[in-house]
């Protein structure tokens, strides 16, 4: 916000079922006239892509068109998905990690995100 303190901020809060991997949506708010503005979807990994391309999914129903993905880690996995799904969203990453373990976390990977921003477990 500092860089760019006209740019408006939304939210698409979502989390991933540890039993099915679908991504389930629990809080949503966007700025007005998306429709006219770049959006920048912002998310520190991009694992199986489901919940990134659910949001993207999201942000086009609401009107974006002109959308950019930005995360710092992604597994190729994620990346395969998320281009099949989304083929119009460019992907900008820091990196791509090996692969993805049985349980859908990126190898080696950073570790839990969430946990790591907001503290928890």
């Amino acid at each position: 916000m500092d860089l760019v303190p006209s740019a408006r901020v939304g939210h698409i809060g979502l989390y991933r079922d540890p039993k099915t991997l679908v991504a389930v949506e629990y809080y949503m708010k966007l700025p007005d006239l998306i429709n006219q503005r770049l959006v920048l979807a912002l998310d520190p990994m991009l694992a199986t892509g489901h919940s990134s391309a659910a949001a993207v999914t999201r942000l086009k129903e609401n009107g974006a068109e002109n959308i950019r993905f930005v995360c710092l880690l992604t597994a190729p996995e994620g990346i395969e998905y998320f281009n099949k799904t989304h083929p119009d969203v460019p992907v900008y990453t820091a990196a791509v990690d090996e692969k993805l373990n049985d349980h859908a976390y990126i190898l080696p990977g950073l570790g839990d995100a969430g946990d790591r921003i907001f503290g928890t477990k």
